[in-house]
C-alpha cells in the first residue's frame, strides 16, 4: 500500500454496512476502530465490487479510513447532528500512525491526505469538490487548508509513540 486517504462517512456515528463496503477503516463515536468488508490490499489492483470504493479516481494503494460523523454538514456554522468528536479524531489519527508504520507509508502530502485534498490535487477524478475533511469541530480554528498538514502532524505524533 502507498498510501492512506482520511474521511468523514457523513452519516452518523456508527458504520453501516454500506459504509464498511467502501472504506477499509471507520472509527466510531466511541473510538473503536471497526473493519470494512475489504483488506486494504484488496485495493492492490481494484477489480469490480472487490476493492472498497472510497475515494473516486484513487482507490488503487490506498488505504481508506473514515471518521462516523458529520451527516447534516453545510458549512462550520451549520455541521449537523453528528461532529467529528476530539476522541474520535485523535483514535483516528493514532490508528493512522500505526497504518504508517505497517504499511512502511511515509508521512507527508502525496501518501496521507484528507478527500478534499485528493480531489484538489486530482481534479478531473470524482473526487474533485469532496468535502471531507474541510472542517474539524474539536479543532475548529484550523483552517480548511491547513487541515491536512495539522492530521500529518498529529499522525506523526502518533507515530513517535508507537514507534517506542
Amino acid at each position: 500500500m502507498k498510501r492512506i486517504i482520511i474521511h468523514w462517512t457523513a452519516g452518523g456515528y456508527f458504520p453501516t454496512d454500506f459504509e464498511k463496503e467502501h472504506y477499509h477503516f471507520l472509527v466510531d463515536k466511541n473510538g473503536v476502530v471497526c473493519e470494512g468488508m475489504f483488506k486494504p490490499e484488496d485495493n492492490e489492483i481494484c477489480k469490480i465490487n472487490r476493492y472498497a470504493a472510497h475515494t473516486g479516481g484513487g482507490n488503487t494503494h490506498s488505504i481508506g479510513v473514515a471518521i462516523c460523523a458529520m451527516a447534516g454538514f453545510k458549512n462550520k456554522k451549520e455541521i449537523g447532528k453528528y461532529p467529528i468528536l476530539k476522541k474520535q479524531f485523535e483514535r483516528t489519527m493514532e490508528f493512522c500512525a500505526s497504518l504508517s508504520v505497517k504499511y512502511h507509508i511515509d508521512i507527508n502530502p502525496q501518501n496521507i491526505m484528507t478527500h478534499y485534498e485528493f480531489g484538489v490535487k486530482n481534479p478531473k477524478t470524482t473526487s474533485a469538490g469532496k468535502v471531507d475533511i474541510i472542517y474539524l469541530p474539536p479543532y475548529p480554528w484550523v483552517e480548511k487548508d491547513e487541515i491536512g498538514s495539522f492530521i500529518r502532524s498529529k499522525i506523526k505524533w502518533y507515530k513517535q509513540k508507537v514507534s517506542r
